[in-house]
This record gives structure tokens, C-alpha cells and sequence, in this order.
């Protein structure tokens, strides 16, 4: 499959739908300049000095595994692809871009190294250096919030399984909750589909349907208790968010969202989606 990033907005993130209808999505491998690009995906949404950063996998065809690049943008609809921003001898990919105490800090998946990094920006865009090791174990696309004072983490191991971690700080500290693991057995809900986001007080979060293909369709579901010995979650009435469209750039997938609200109160949003075939 050959997977892509596009720009969606909306008055609420229930209610998102593409910017353009130009027939071509925002971002695909083949905006790449510095490497020779295949899938791009996993994109995550960054506003510093009123300038738009998108960090995202890009599948690197020359070594055969995911690298971090980003783009930029004046307005957050149309974007440059920049350059490849984290590179490690194993597969990087789902980089969640966290600014935090004047720091901003990334945890991009690193399963193949068996492993949750903690990385910070030393030199934001471009340069970014490994701090810590958060957790150690095989664990997709983990996803942090800060809730109540207090960092929350929600990862999948296993296909159909979901971890909850928490913490009093971002770079350690990290212990299961007593509820963990979250829906055992279920493949529809347990891989975090993107950050975690505060919309009229209520917490949505995006979850990849894996079942019975990956990247089946985008769920949400609302956080209705998070605290150190409960968690609940409902899924939303207009969930799934996104599903494959059987036609265009994302014809067979769509499983990722991030989004930031305006000053307007409307949502900016980037999805991606896949196609089997080329742009």
C-alpha cells in the first residue's frame, strides 16, 4: 500500500473534512528531497512562532525502514516537505511531538528496539538527541496526555492489546495501571491512532480498527474516567471517523489523526490514508 497525509478542518473533530479537493493529498513520498521516499504516515501537528512543523514517518527505500522527516507550512493547508529529522539503525515510526517546560520532546514507536525513547529537540526543527528510555518492551504507537496533573500513556503490545501507563513526569517514572491491560482480545480498540485531544472539556481518543484488515478505520472514543485506580471510555455515536473511501489516496486505509484547534474555535486536522496503488 502506499500511504499518504492529507489536510482535513471542521467546526468540531467529529464534523472534519478535506481542505482541498484537488484530488492529491497534502504529503507523499515523493515530496521527499533528501532520501528516496516511499510511504509517508503518522503525522503529527506542531505550531512554533506562528509556523506550522508536521513530524511524520517516511518510509526510506534505500534502507528499507521508517525514518522521522518534516514539513512546514504558512497556513497549515498547503506544505514543504524539509528533510529527515531522526534516523536509527532500526525502523521509527507514529513521532507525537509534546512541547512541555519550555522543551519540545518527541516519542516516536520504536518497537524494534524493543524499547519507549524519550527524545528532545536540542535544536528545534532539525536536530533532536535521545534523553531516555521510557519503557522497555514491544510497544506500538505510544501515545501521552497530561491529565490532572499528571502524565498518562496508552500503548499497544501484542495486535490486540492496549497498556496504560502513568507517571508523575514525562521522562520516567513510568508505572502500569491497575486496570492494564485495556480490552484484552480486541483488535478494534487497542492501537492508539494518534494524540490524545481535549475537545468542550471532554478527552477523545483516536483508535486504530485493525479488524479484519490494518488500517480498517479510525474509532474515537471519550476518556469518561481517568484517574490512578479507574479508567472508562465510551465509544463516540459518530465513530468510526474515517474509513477507507474505495477511491483515491486513501482507497483501501485510514487509520491516524491529529488535530489543533484554531483561533476561531475550528479544528485544523491531518489524516493519512493508503491507496494500492501510485500518486
Amino acid at each position: 500500500m502506499q500511504w499518504a497525509i492529507d489536510v482535513y478542518a471542521g467546526p468540531s473533530l467529529t464534523a472534519l473534512t478535506p481542505v482541498a479537493t484537488h484530488g492529491r493529498p497534502a504529503l507523499t513520498g515523493r515530496d521527499a528531497t533528501d532520501i528516496r521516499g516511499g510511504a509517508v504516515a503518522d503525522p503529527f501537528l506542531c505550531r512554533v512562532d506562528d509556523r506550522w512543523f508536521l513530524f511524520f514517518e517516511i518510509w526510506n527505500c534505500d534502507v528499507a525502514r521508517g525514518e522521522i522527516a518534516y514539513a512546514t507550512s504558512a497556513d497549515g493547508v498547503s506544505w514543504r516537505y524539509e528533510q529527515v529529522v531522526l534516523r536509527e539503525a532500526f525502523h521509527l515510526s507514529y513521532p507525537q511531538v509534546v512541547a512541555w517546560n519550555g522543551h519540545i520532546y518527541m516519542i516516536p514507536e520504536t518497537r524494534q528496539d524493543d524499547a519507549v525513547h524519550l527524545y528532545v529537540a536540542e535544536a528545534f526543527p532539525h536536530r533532536w538527541r535521545r534523553i531516555e528510555t521510557l519503557l522497555s518492551g514491544a510497544f506500538a504507537d505510544a501515545t501521552v496526555v497530561r491529565h490532572d496533573d499528571r502524565w498518562w500513556m496508552f500503548a499497544q503490545r501484542g495486535l490486540d492489546e492496549m497498556q496504560l501507563f502513568s507517571s508523575p513526569r514525562l521522562d520516567g517514572g513510568w508505572t502500569p495501571h491497575p486496570s492494564s491491560p485495556l480490552f484484552p482480545g480486541n483488535r478494534t480498540r487497542t492501537r492508539p491512532g494518534g494524540r490524545i485531544l481535549e475537545e468542550d472539556g471532554r478527552l477523545i481518543r483516536p483508535a486504530q480498527d485493525g479488524w479484519p484488515t490494518y488500517g480498517h478505520c479510525l474509532r474515537a472514543f471519550e476518556i469518561q474516567s481517568l484517574t490512578e485506580t479507574e479508567y472508562r471510555e465510551r465509544e463516540l455515536d459518530e465513530s468510526p471517523l474515517f474509513r477507507a473511501s474505495r477511491s483515491g489516496w486513501n482507497a483501501v486505509a485510514m487509520h491516524h489523526l491529529d488535530a489543533v484547534r484554531r483561533a476561531d474555535g475550528s479544528w485544523l486536522a491531518v489524516v493519512d490514508g493508503a491507496t494500492p496503488g501510485l500518486f
